[in-house]
């Protein structure tokens, strides 16, 4: 599947853009590479890095997943044979769950990006594995201040398959019943749209930091269901959704395409560097900058474009952030580590909601 580069011009004076950052996106620019940098008023002025409180995944993901393995709490993925396709989208081999892979959120000026992603994989994959007889997103909200005391403050890709596997999330939607699937779920987002990093564009949201857009502090878990829940997810305990089956990883090109393409979308963490910011579209990789930050996304699926290899990506800024929401990544050259480790639900797991009878 091909996209068209998305160009998007800065609203912002060159006048206006720190120096450093003006540099690296010149030298983006300059480089004749397969992706577009420019400035754009929440990052324009400041330093390159200034994204780094966004940027939630902690700590080396590879050795978190090989303690959890250690543990017991995650496997192996073993590929069951096949080669895969040229280009693949999950939403378009789903089209009974597109609605739910397609859901772009909204984390807000909080670092929940890594329960965000695992949040939404795991919706995803759930809506696959019942054949779209289920078909909610689950809660960030229960995720990441129930699964994590640091919430905000950063997480593993880990924590939200083990979480949902042993305790289960809720059900819930974006904020104040924004988004695709509307107010009546459980536990929907607590936080405010942004403005994230990258040109501004269409979007409407205050950027992070602004009015609007204040950074967030972690909230106490919820416990009981938003009054605006509807019948059928306004009781917290049994609007639980969990599954029986193992918590699986993969690592390398190969393997992620194969545990895709069986069961759908996976959450993966990467190294975001300073040019990152800049991102207006294209194939991403690295041109220039350090290192800001681990961040945790949603592998959806993959394609070539022009003779380049790249993954197709769901970011948790909001859908007027790079490519509709999307970015597209380098594939097979484990860009910022990106292929390094991915975590999902077994294809074959057993969903369950707490409140059905069996």
């Amino acid at each position: 599947m091909s996209f068209a580069l998305l160009v998007v011009a800065s609203s912002v004076s060159a006048a206006v853009v720190h120096p450093a950052r003006q540099a690296h996106i010149d030298a983006v620019n300059a480089a004749s590479t397969t992706w577009r940098a420019a400035a754009h008023p929440r990052f324009a002025a400041a330093p390159p890095g200034a994204s780094a409180p966004m940027l939630g995944a902690k700590g080396d993901m590879k050795l978190e997943v090989a303690a959890a393995k250690a543990r017991g709490d995650v496997v192996d993925y073993v590929p069951r044979g096949g080669a895969a396709p040229e280009a693949f989208d999950s939403a378009a081999r789903w089209p009974e769950c597109a609605k739910l892979i397609g859901d772009i959120r909204d984390q807000s000026n909080c670092g929940c990006c890594w329960a965000f992603a695992g949040a939404e994989a795991a919706s995803d994959r759930q809506c696959i594995a019942t054949g779209g007889a289920v078909a909610v997103p689950l809660s960030a909200q229960d995720v990441c201040f129930n699964a994590n005391v640091d919430g905000c403050d950063g997480g593993q890709i880990i924590t939200p398959w083990t979480y949902v596997a042993k305790a289960g999330a809720v059900t819930g939607g974006q904020y104040n019943g924004t988004g695709p699937f509307g107010a009546g779920l459980c536990a929907d987002w607590f936080a405010p749209h942004c403005h994230h990093h990258g040109p501004r564009g269409d979007d409407p949201y205050p950027a992070e930091g602004d009015a609007g857009c204040p950074s967030e502090k972690s909230p106490e878990g919820p416990k009981a269901c938003d009054a605006t829940a509807a019948a059928g997810h306004d009781a917290f305990a049994a609007d639980k959704h969990t599954f029986a089956g193992d918590v699986q990883t993969a690592s390398g090109e190969a393997a992620i395409m194969a545990m895709i393409a069986e069961g759908g979308p996976v959450e993966t963490a990467f190294t975001v560097y300073e040019d990152f910011e800049n991102y207006a579209g294209g194939i991403y990789h690295h041109v220039t900058g350090e290192e800001a930050g681990g961040h945790a996304v949603k592998f959806v699926g993959w394609g070539v474009e022009n003779g380049t290899k790249y993954w197709k990506v769901a970011n948790s800024w909001n859908p007027y952030w790079g490519e509709a929401g999307y970015f597209r990544i380098l594939r097979g050259s484990n860009e910022g580590g990106i292929e390094d480790q991915v975590t999902g639900s077994h294809a074959d797991a057993k969903w369950t909601r707490a409140g059905d009878s069996d």
